[in-house]
């Protein structure tokens, strides 16, 4: 999420919280969009290794393989490659808002073999999955409860950015095989909006022109309708191909194209916005039931636990082994306060946004 704090403002923090003597800076050296791998194989156990910084260190790590696959699992590698085959960023821990815990997510996949948590079955209600020429798109309904996000949580974003560089989470890459070859590719730019029994998620393809624009991460505020314009409803799952939407922001009114933006929250909420967002034309639509995607994930509960035949030991180890160029498995340490409440956004701050995607989603 976008926000600008002052440096007093951490500086305080970090005295009330007892840690002055060890935070040095705010900003990492290397900014998340700059760390670059070939494949998974490549990825250090943790990609974000600074310390001293405001926000403490990455909870999680990125080396997940078939020795971390469990309800417990910290694997901060997330895959999207297809409708049937994603991961969504989640909490690790039910109790806490995502606003509280954003820099702290972890990876619920769709697909048994990344080493990562499992969506349980029944909790993704519909989707949208677009594959335009510059970026992979979905978006859908969601059991938010199942996922350890509160009932009643708006949420808000994660992205590859964050305020400070490290990215929300941080340390949090994303790779797919939506853009071919044999090893998945890592997408630099990305964002995942959460809350509100809402998902959306976009990677772009790093071989073209402008992927930091198509992954926009400046608009948090206004929500998943006008950061990823769908068709996706409730009780429908569908994948298609389509056109790039706009850049996020960019409209035209009485013939003229204009670029909107978002207000700072001290301002207070948004309350009208001067553009609707259009839905790109898509093309190839094909519809699935919800038993042909997820049929071999676990069941779930609404405390966030789940029971099926999910096996491995505790996510709190340390994975075994090397990361696996296809993305199997995954584990990570046990989280630790990061400090992350420092430039964390509170929850009400996507609130507009959500509310309106629900108009769109209903």
């Amino acid at each position: 999420m976008q926000l600008k704090m002052l440096s007093i403002t951490l500086v305080v923090i970090a005295v009330a919280s007892g840690s002055l003597a060890q935070v040095t800076g705010t900003y990492p050296a290397v900014p998340l969009i700059s760390k670059h791998y070939a494949s998974p194989a490549d990825l250090p156990y943790k990609v974000d290794t600074d310390t001293g910084l405001v926000r403490g260190q990455q909870t999680g790590y990125n080396i997940c393989n078939s020795t971390t696959e469990n309800q417990q699992s910290l694997c901060q590698t997330f895959y999207f490659n297809a409708h049937d085959d994603f991961c969504l960023t989640a909490p690790p821990n039910p109790g806490k808002t995502v606003a509280d815990q954003e820099g702290e997510m972890v990876a619920w996949c769709s697909k048994k073999g990344h080493g990562t948590r499992l969506i349980p079955n029944g909790a993704i209600k519909g989707l949208e999955f677009r594959k335009t020429p510059d970026y992979i798109q979905i978006v859908g309904k969601i059991d938010q409860t199942l996922i350890n996000i509160p009932e009643g949580d708006y949420g808000g974003e994660m992205d590859s950015g964050g305020a400070d560089g490290r990215g929300n989470p941080m340390g949090g890459v994303f790779f797919s095989t939506a853009w071919g070859g044999s090893s998945p590719i890592q997408a630099s730019h990305w964002t995942c909006f959460m809350g509100g029994d809402m998902f959306g998620c976009k990677a772009c393809d790093p071989s073209k022109s402008n992927p930091r624009r198509h992954c926009e991460h400046i608009y948090d505020r206004i929500g998943i309708v006008w950061n990823m314009p769908s068709n996706a409803k409730e009780g429908e799952f569908v994948s298609c191909d389509a056109d790039n939407a706009e850049f996020v922001g960019v409209y035209t009114s009485n013939g003229q194209v204009l670029t909107y933006t978002q207000p700072p929250e001290s301002l207070g909420a948004i309350s009208t916005m001067p553009y609707t967002p259009t839905i790109p034309p898509s093309s190839n639509c094909k519809t699935f039931a919800s038993t042909q995607l997820f049929a071999a994930l676990p069941t779930g509960s609404s405390s966030g636990s789940t029971s099926g035949t999910i096996t491995g030991s505790g996510g709190s180890s340390k994975p075994t082994g090397s990361a696996s160029a296809t993305g199997s498995g995954s584990a990570g340490a046990k989280p630790t306060d990061s400090g992350a409440e420092a430039i964390a956004v509170s929850a009400a701050a996507s609130v507009l946004g959500v509310l309106f995607a629900a108009l769109f989603l209903a």
